[in-house]
């Protein structure tokens, strides 16, 4: 980034959504909801298209050549999560439905079965519901202590007495990005204190995955759950990386299908991993489109999505405060460096679903609610926010849109 101007020929990249061509009743589509799901490029709807027109068979059983052809496909696409992400083998990567169930299946395999009598497990004051709700799960059912890191009122975690917060912690379960604060959370400094601790480390990295170089290693972290959806990539498929030694130790989490080796009458072998956890027919089709979503990001170069998306939060942190001032409360870091292209915020005293509304009849698409973090919302002192998230494919002129329906609300709302 120079001078703050954005590093991706964002004009030629919404050439490649064919979602963003469509008419909003005379405005273009300003698609800013893609921490909820993001939109997909043509190269993705054509894999998905070409895999079903031409190579659609089961995988793992056939041996007939397109079902041999779609197993190829489907590990290749598990070859390429794990280059992604930094993981060093193909072994730790498990397919799941998407981040929830990743984090699920920790939760019921690691947590039911490994996680020690007695053992706390830490998260934090701005967790997804796909990360708390889970382990308040567990808490109910074994009586398993939760702790949480508290934040402060810049939306980041307050680590001062993270030593003390991790005695007697087992699991920590954090995420990499904030979901409604964008806050970057410093997964490395947490995972370092975690294991001289004695703790494993899950990262949710929902957000982050989409948006950032990531590389486990670096992380220290010992599982790491993500979704395809959020990544440019379709529904119905995402990743859990998980140590091999931990994923061997853990029980599989679902049963029948592809996650046995052999089943008696009197019971069961289970297959190697990540098979084991990954048990019936697999998201075939989601995995290619998964795998084309990563060649997507990975050609225009995730150094310079990050760059472009620090470049693009700036603008919109000054434009919104400058044009709006008082009438318009941002949450989170006030440094876009610290955060993700995620700016939540609340409008005058109009309801965050009546602003969207609004701004939904200029083609301009936010989000309104509690963001699935309610916990968090009650820290805030709110009970919803609006909240506008950027990606690949949106722009200063974007944002304009974005500030122009915010005075347009203003008119309405006066009324």
């Amino acid at each position: 980034m120079e001078g703050g101007v954005l590093t991706l020929d964002v004009g030629s990249v919404k050439k490649d959504f064919p979602i963003l061509e469509r008419d909003m009743g005379g405005h273009r589509l300003v698609f800013l909801d893609s921490a909820a799901s993001s939109q997909k490029p043509q190269a993705v709807l054509d894999a998905m298209d070409h895999y079903y027109a031409t190579t659609h068979a089961n995988v793992h059983r056939g041996v007939y050549t397109i079902a041999e052809e779609a197993t190829q496909a489907y590990e290749a696409a598990r070859t390429k999560v794990a280059r992604f992400i930094g993981a060093p083998s193909t072994r730790g990567v498990v397919f799941t439905k998407n981040a929830t169930e990743a984090v699920n299946l920790v939760a019921h395999s690691y947590g039911r079965s490994i996680l020690a009598p007695g053992q706390a497990v830490l998260l934090s004051e701005m967790e997804h519901h796909a990360n708390l709700v889970p382990w308040l799960m567990l808490r109910e059912e074994r009586g398993t202590e939760l702790r949480f890191l508290k934040i402060d009122d810049n939306g980041q975690l307050v680590l001062d007495d993270l030593d003390r917060q991790l005695d007697g912690v087992g699991l920590v379960a954090v995420t990499a990005m904030s979901n409604v604060l964008g806050t970057l959370n410093p997964v490395a400094e947490i995972a370092a204190a975690a294991h001289a601790a004695g703790a494993v480390v899950l990262v949710d990295a929902a957000q982050s995955v989409p948006h950032a170089v990531t590389d486990v290693a670096a992380m220290g972290c010992d599982f790491l759950a993500f979704s395809s959806h959020k990544m440019c990539g379709p529904t119905g498929i995402g990743v859990l990386w998980g140590r091999e030694s931990l994923l061997e130790a853990m029980p599989a989490f679902l049963g029948g299908g592809e996650m046995i080796r052999d089943v008696r009458l009197d019971g069961w072998t289970p297959n190697e991993i990540p098979w084991k956890f990954e048990a019936g027919t697999p998201p075939i089709a989601e995995a290619i489109g998964l795998s084309a979503a990563i060649d997507y990001l990975s050609d225009l170069g995730m150094e310079a999505v990050r760059e472009h998306e620090v470049a693009l939060t700036t603008y919109a942190l000054a434009t919104l405060t400058e044009r709006h001032g008082a009438d318009l409360r941002i949450f989170g870091p006030p440094d876009a460096h610290d955060r993700g292209g995620v700016v939540s915020f609340t409008y005058r005293d109009v309801h965050p679903h009546d602003l969207s509304q609004v701004l939904d009849s200029a083609g301009v698409c936010i989000r309104a609610g509690h963001h699935c973090a309610r916990p968090l919302m009650r820290r805030l002192g709110v009970t919803a926010t609006s909240r506008a998230s950027f990606y690949v494919y949106n722009d200063e002129a974007d944002v304009d849109a974005l500030s122009g329906g915010l005075v347009a609300a203003a008119g309405i709302f006066a009324l």
